[in-house]
């Protein structure tokens, strides 16, 4: 089987206490949702950070205080003083494995996990967050089956698969589509939204480039990766519809002067969009150098991901990933008894500050890369990776060093002192 990702479009890591502001409120108006002002807070807003500025939250969502003001007609219901934090929409997570004991690819018990791929995806659906459940479900990224196996990485060789002879008939088998055509299946109801998200494909294999538009069709982000593409199967495949580099630099073959490859993407000139593309911000998967070269080359188009596995956040250990041998050391992952990487341990606000110290970009620039650009990627902007009216109010709140404070999922506040390291590493 192969190994689908959640995107979580949050991050939770340490907490600080969350005093209350002395601003007047009012008592909540019968069957009216509360509303929560967050005050004294810099906020990342129309690529630019607000100084001194506040946020209003009703119903889970962002709203606009002058409409509540005038239409409503009352106070906010509760007044948190953010303290001069920054505070930045949720991050979103396009590749994550899993981490703190739990593996995204492995259901909680043997049998299913027997029954395959399938049974796996069924639990990755689309699914709203809460304080209370953690992070918002996006949905699964896929790596596989129809990825290159002279470029498999940590995926199994036997479970690959060498071409799709029959086009887009062959992923709807694979993964379980719901609707015989790509129309269909982009028009299914929330409750049998189909769960794939993302799907990275090799384009150089047989029948894959003339399956991406149909993809694109069903409301699939097709990613290129694990891949031994020249550069022009690689524009091929973006003329047609992919719109996204998987852990660039890893897993292809690297840059060379007369046939880029895939990393040539970068430095398209063609009459389409130029990628987006994942790095890996960890110094280990991509040296500092390269990310700067990627950066310079395509600062719009960069989303940093962690590509984390299981391991992230327990202590050094040999674990698993799916049905392979781990081992985990103070900052990496690999293959055991091999020097091939399984992922990573970092975590997206360290993949921040390294992208910082690494290319000097900006902190807005830094802060977009986990936020609206992954959103933009997804086809979610208007909802997710923004601070607006109307986006969902999924918030961190993040300490002059960029490091987490406080979460909100909904406009509620996640006890991040609840969570229990020590509990997940006896998973």
């Amino acid at each position: 089987m192969q190994y689908p990702v959640a995107l979580r479009s949050h991050y939770f890591l340490s907490s600080p206490t969350s005093p209350a502001s002395s601003e007047p409120s009012t008592p909540l108006p019968e069957n009216e949702p509360k509303v929560t002002k967050i005050t004294n807070c810099r906020i990342l807003r129309d690529h630019k950070i607000v100084e001194k500025d506040s946020i209003w939250i009703q119903d889970g969502k962002i709203i606009d205080p002058n409409k509540f003001f005038w239409y409503q007609k009352r106070l906010p219901d509760v007044v948190l003083d953010a303290q001069g934090l920054l505070v930045v929409p949720g991050f979103i997570e396009a590749q994550i494995n899993g981490a703190f004991g739990v593996d995204f690819s492995v259901p909680l018990d043997h049998d299913t996990y027997e029954q395959g791929l399938l049974k796996v995806l069924s639990h990755l659906k689309p699914r709203p967050g809460s304080a209370e459940t953690g992070a918002t479900v996006l949905g699964a990224h896929v790596e596989g089956p129809f990825i290159n196996k002279a470029r498999n990485g940590a995926h199994e060789l036997k479970v690959l698969q060498a071409s799709a002879p029959n086009g887009y008939k062959d992923f709807k088998d694979v993964y379980g589509f719901e609707e015989d055509t790509p129309e269909a299946q982009r028009k299914l109801s929330d409750d049998d939204l189909q769960c794939v998200k993302i799907i990275t494909c090799a384009p150089e294999l047989e029948g894959v480039l003339a399956s991406i538009p149909d993809l694109v069709k069903a409301g699939i982000t097709v990613s290129i990766g694990h891949s031994m593409a020249n550069i022009s199967q690689a524009e091929e495949a973006v003329k047609k519809g992919a719109t996204f580099i998987t852990h660039l630099f890893n897993a292809m073959p690297q840059f060379h002067h007369r046939d880029p490859g895939v990393i040539g993407l970068l430095g398209s000139r063609l009459d389409f969009p130029r990628p987006y593309y994942g790095l890996i911000c960890d110094g280990i998967h991509v040296h500092p150098n390269s990310v700067k070269i990627a950066y310079d080359s395509h600062p719009d188009g960069v989303i940093l991901v962690t590509d984390a596995m299981s391991a992230m956040g327990l202590a050094p250990r040999n674990c698993q990933l799916g049905n392979i041998n781990i081992t985990k050391e103070e900052d990496r992952v690999y293959i055991k008894n091999m020097d091939i990487p399984a992922g990573s341990v970092i975590t997206l606000d360290a993949c921040m500050r390294n992208f910082i110290k690494f290319t000097h970009c900006s902190l807005v620039e830094a802060v977009e890369a986990v936020t609206l650009h992954p959103a933009v990627l997804l086809g979610i902007q208007e909802t997710k990776g923004v601070i607006k009216p109307g986006a969902d109010a999924d918030l961190v709140f993040l300490s002059e060093d960029l490091f987490v404070k406080r979460v909100f999922v909904a406009g509620e506040e996640v006890d991040l002192n609840a969570i229990d390291v020590e509990a997940v590493e006896k998973f």
